[in-house]
């Protein structure tokens, strides 16, 4: 058994631990931390509950994904192909590498934000964040990945100190969390940016696929579900804590301004929280959400290809084993770097980003439940009053985020 595989004492819930927080924590990048920052810069508090409604949505979403990894032990883009034909699996391939072009343009950009906040130009801080990169993923090693990822992942939680030291008003936040402006076009648009950041293509991929290279199996579904739904909270309260300090600090003292770059957040943020203390912080949280993003999502590309191409893809094998696999992903990781190098304002192109993921999303659910009615054995499949509450869940968050998406591109 490969060095993927787990332990003999693997049904402990730590040795099923990884896969749902890692791209939990993934789903908190840079451009779901500028989302939120716009959020609750432009409207306060009043999206502060979709953050928190969007727990069991993301959950019920990423619980598929771990049911259909246990269960049959491929990949999502695998299941696509054997069940709808290659034609259908090829389209869902396009857009997951469009929803990682798009994800990989908001990372790089917030890396080099960060550096740029220190006084470290991006031809510097660009090559060291893909050498690093690389050098987490070329050895050979899911496991060593995973840790890499949720080690780096975890400055996020830098967010939450963000959000205490911007001292939030209790009675502000309660009133403006029910006063929802539905009826205004521009509030539907970041409804729709949010649902986007959240439910991402790149993750249902990831998820699925990093299930079956680690070898779980149906022992794991319940530790495996923990795991999803630990995470699903836990990059909802960071969402939360990045709109609240947005919120508190800008939102109270300059409403309705527009922040597009990390830059014009930490600026417009570290006057109320301390221009020293509150940059580390914050450049911290960004770091964090930008390079464990951006492994996921690339990995997400480099594992989808191969199971609809058939090239060898596990990071069980080592790079010359399958080199399509880490190729995938090294173009990724270079393109990525190389383009935002020379376009320097990409992060502009965020809140579009995340709106092009709500888009995407009657394709990328639409199979994901489709394959849960086909694929998963009869104890654990879809049916019954469970399958109309996720049918119901999913056809909702759909037509929000596309009717929110397309009202606010035709503004």
């Amino acid at each position: 058994m490969s060095e993927a595989a787990l332990p003999r004492r693997s049904s402990s819930f730590l040795a099923v631990f990884g896969p749902g927080l890692v791209v939990m924590l993934a789903d908190t990048d840079v451009g779901s931390v500028i989302t939120a920052g716009q959020s609750g810069v432009q409207w306060g508090y009043r999206l502060l509950l979709l953050q928190l409604v969007l727990i069991p949505i993301l959950y019920v979403v990423q619980e598929l994904t771990v049911r259909l990894g246990v269960f049959t032990g491929r990949g999502h883009g695998e299941l696509i192909r054997d069940s709808f034909g290659p034609r259908w699996a090829w389209l869902s391939a396009a857009g997951l590498a469009v929803a990682t072009s798009g994800a990989l343009l908001t990372e790089f950009s917030g890396v080099a934000g960060v550096g740029e906040l220190f006084g470290v130009p991006r031809r510097v801080t660009l090559p060291l964040a893909a050498i690093a990169l690389l050098a987490v993923v070329l050895t050979g090693s899911y496991r060593r990945v995973e840790r890499a990822a949720i080690i780096i992942g975890l400055f996020e939680l830098a967010f939450f100190g963000v959000a205490w030291a911007a001292h939030p008003d209790l009675g502000s936040m309660a009133a403006q969390m029910l006063d929802l402006p539905v009826r205004n076009p521009a509030y539907i648009y970041l409804v729709a940016a949010n649902i986007g950041a959240v439910i991402m293509p790149w993750m249902v991929f990831y998820q699925q696929s990093a299930i079956a290279d680690k070898r779980l199996r149906p022992e794991h579904f319940a530790a495996a579900r923990w795991d999803t739904a630990i995470g699903a909270v836990i990059t909802q309260l960071v969402m939360a804590a990045i709109l609240i300090a947005a919120a508190a600090t800008i939102g109270t003292h300059d409403a309705g301004s527009s922040l597009t770059t990390i830059g014009d957040l930490s600026h417009a943020l570290t006057p109320f929280l301390g221009a020293g203390m509150g940059r580390v912080v914050f450049g911290a949280g960004v770091l964090g959400a930008g390079l464990v993003a951006a492994i996921v999502a690339s990995l997400a590309l480099a594992w989808g290809l191969g199971e609809v191409a058939g090239y060898r893809r596990s990071l069980a094998y080592h790079p010359l084993e399958a080199r399509w696999f880490y190729a995938v992903y090294a173009l990724a990781v270079v393109g990525g770097t190389l383009l935002v190098g020379l376009v320097p304002d990409l992060v502009s192109l965020n809140l579009g980003v995340q709106v092009m993921n709500a888009l995407l999303l009657p394709l990328v659910l639409g199979f994901l439940v489709l394959l849960a009615i086909r694929h998963l054995p009869a104890a654990h499949r879809l049916r019954g009053p469970y399958l109309w509450l996720v049918g119901t869940v999913v056809i909702l968050t759909c037509a929000l985020g596309v009717w929110g998406g397309i009202g606010g591109l035709l503004q």
